[in-house]
């Protein structure tokens, strides 16, 4: 039998139940646009009550040491006693959950809306990501590595859009727009609070630079089988683009 406790990343309250009798956390980033502190402070009131293997949902973006969600990658490696960080390329359920960053929009306008110009990214399916974090956690001895983990090619959003429309069967384009664009967008489609819209509006830029533009063998090196490849993941979701 499962036990579920209540948490929440803004009441402490609700803190040393979630942490009680546990030795190994996997740890999911609240929405704001600065999580350090908040996540730090639990992180060292859990290893004081005997946790000892944190694994964090980190991002390919965001390199250990940098502002926000890179301090906590730092606190971990210099802190935790057994510690990974996941580091994703972005995922393809962004694609087809409706509230997701650009799921909403395909369905309803038919449209990705980035500021990526002709940059790749090495997409990759939420469950591969989920299979390393499994391994990251139950494995002995620990991993105590940063994993970046993508799918098994670099795509544009151009190419994104192509195949979008040809497993849905309608035409689905991307328009290349202004980062300020993409905040409203983000905005207007989610309802995301600004700053959480202007940051992720803002991780367009490596990616129109060329920083994801690459892929790793780490879902087969680390789980023993190949990650899902883009076509495979569109044609298992064609419904949810028609």
């Amino acid at each position: 039998m499962t036990e579920h406790v209540r948490f929440d990343w803004t009441a402490p309250t609700t803190h040393e139940a979630a942490v009680d009798g546990v030795d190994r956390m996997y740890l999911l980033v609240p929405a704001m646009a600065d999580p350090s502190p908040l996540m730090i402070s639990f992180i060292e009131r859990a290893m004081a009550r005997g946790v000892r293997r944190v694994v964090l949902l980190g991002a390919s973006a965001i390199a250990e040491g940098s502002p926000g969600l890179g301090q906590v990658h730092r606190f971990l490696r210099e802190h935790a006693p057994e510690w990974s960080v996941l580091q994703p390329s972005w995922f393809m359920q962004n694609f087809s959950n409706p509230q997701n960053q650009h799921g909403a929009s395909v369905r309803r306008n038919g449209l990705l809306m980035t500021s990526t110009g002709k940059g790749r990214v090495g997409f990759v399916d939420a469950a591969d990501i989920a299979a390393v974090g499994v391994r990251a956690l139950a494995d002995e001895p620990s991993h105590d590595t940063a994993h970046v983990i993508t799918g098994p090619q670099a795509l544009s959003y151009d190419d994104v859009a192509a195949e979008l429309s040809r497993v849905s069967g309608r035409p689905i384009r991307h328009v290349h727009a202004s980062l300020e664009e993409v905040r409203r967008h983000l905005q207007e489609g989610t309802g995301m609070p600004e700053a959480y819209a202007s940051l992720l509006a803002s991780l367009d830029v490596p990616i129109r630079e060329g920083a994801e533009d690459r892929v790793t063998d780490t879902v087969l090196r680390v789980t023993g089988r190949a990650p899902r490849t883009f076509e495979a993941f569109a044609q298992a979701h064609a419904r949810a683009w028609r």
